[in-house]
């Protein structure tokens, strides 16, 4: 592709490859027309259409943008482990078009203020949409609740608690009844923090081998029921965010046949790893919710193929060398995961655990839904599409990773799948040599 890439004016047209909608819907692809940042035509009109630039997508897969419910952007606070700049564009890199930015940023996202902070360095340095989460509580502290209307009418897409917990089931109850009201979604991730106490690994056989401090399964699955029940009670549109277990997976299935308005998502890295990742004291794995068992990682994948989980997340959290250079339990959480979610997805397809289709829409029309939009392919739909090569190969290195943080989850092994174009509205994000 060449030409004015950065013209609002200019038109575009990718010719072949395979149009993978969110919604299991699968074609061949003749041709594709983006024009003022919305397609144009599809089909024989977009065949017979000029166009300033034409993209060769053969042998590719064309899908909506990826959509992210759950990243850290790391701005404002720590330059030193990533900025909107680098992890946005990481996120395009990886077939991101829109993620949701955590509100654990320092300061807090608890403010109009704050969210203006994250929009405003947006516009100037993303090259993708970025909708901040705001906080459910000051200071993320689980005591006072926050402005979350004036989060909201500040740009916030949804309220959380990013990847605390909300100590005060009084204070839960108050946060979902006052969002309730106001119509606004919450995003929880499930964890009853005395029980998860000082562990940093999953409460198995694995922490038992190595003497390591455990986290509990009934430290998400408790606090999953209270959510559930907290929720039917009053209303509120209820995420659960970043599951680790099965049991959670059968939790939220019976509460949807009750009726309770309730969504949720995975990380990838549940999905492929597990606590054995751990054996060798590898701190890359040092994660909140922990890597978990065998039997939690097909129970959530089983999630994922029957719509009970509704997204698969990043979780990406970049860190600078030093948080992950350390005995583990002293390395600070999280993976640098944003630029391999695709691939790692691809690895699932590779296996037969998951269907490409399914991981589609788990990255698209999942996500989008529960933040209230769509992701389509259709005439006059805005233009944000990801077209990656299953074939190809890339290895990720700490020398050729984007993200500030170069603790990704698998280094120096190929990987499939290669993200040859990433459109904003119609604009280049990211395109691969």
């Amino acid at each position: 592709m060449s030409g004015n890439e950065g013209s609002s004016g200019a038109s575009l047209k990718i010719t072949g490859g395979q149009l993978l909608d969110g919604h299991g819907s699968e074609a061949p692809n003749s041709a594709l027309l983006i024009r003022n940042g919305r397609i144009a035509a599809t089909g024989d009109a977009a065949v017979k259409a000029e166009a300033d630039q034409i993209f060769y997508a053969d042998g590719c897969v064309i899908t909506p943008g990826f959509v992210d419910l759950y990243c850290n952007l790391r701005e404002p606070g720590n330059g030193q482990k990533g900025n909107i700049a680098s992890e946005t564009r990481a996120a395009a890199r990886g077939g991101f078009t829109t993620v949701c930015a955590s509100p654990e940023t320092s300061p807090i996202n608890d403010s109009r203020a704050v969210t203006h902070l994250i929009r405003d360095g947006a516009a100037t340095s993303s090259p993708i949409r970025v909708l901040p989460v705001g906080a459910v509580t000051r200071g993320l502290e689980g005591e006072m609740l926050s402005d979350m209307a004036g989060l909201t009418a500040a740009g916030c897409v949804a309220v959380g608690n990013g990847s605390r917990g909300v100590r005060n089931a009084r204070i839960l109850r108050r946060c979902m009844a006052y969002a309730q009201t106001f119509g606004l979604t919450v995003m929880f991730r499930p964890e009853n923090q005395s029980l998860a106490a000082d562990g940093y690994a999953h409460d198995g056989l694995v922490t038992a081998r190595l003497g390591l401090l455990g986290i509990p399964e009934v430290a998400e699955t408790a606090s999953v029921m209270e959510m559930l029940l907290l929720a039917e009670e009053t209303g509120v549109r209820l995420h659960l965010s970043q599951l680790s277990c099965g049991r959670s997976v059968e939790m939220i299935a019976d509460a949807r046949r009750r009726g309770i308005s309730v969504t949720a998502d995975v990380a990838m890295h549940q999905l492929v790893f597990t606590e054995d990742a751990l054996a060798g004291f590898d701190s890359r794995f040092h994660l909140r919710p922990p890597l978990r068992s065998e039997s939690d990682r097909k129970a959530l994948l089983a999630g994922v193929r029957e719509g009970v989980i509704d997204a698969i997340v990043s979780q990406h959290l970049p860190h600078d060398s030093a948080a992950k250079q350390a005995p583990l339990p002293a390395t600070e959480p999280g993976l640098s995961s944003i630029e391999s979610v695709l691939s790692l997805g691809l690895l699932l397809v590779q296996r037969g655990e998951l269907k490409l289709t399914e991981l589609v829409r788990a990255l698209t029309s999942g996500p989008a839904s529960v933040i209230g939009r769509t992701a389509t392919i259709s005439n006059d739909d805005i233009a944000d599409l990801c077209v990656f090569d299953p074939r190809a190969q890339w290895t990720p290195d700490r020398q050729s990773l984007i993200s500030a943080g170069h603790h990704a989850p698998v280094l120096g092994h190929p990987l499939p799948g290669l993200v040859r174009l990433t459109l904003v509205e119609g604009q280049e994000a990211w395109a691969s040599a």
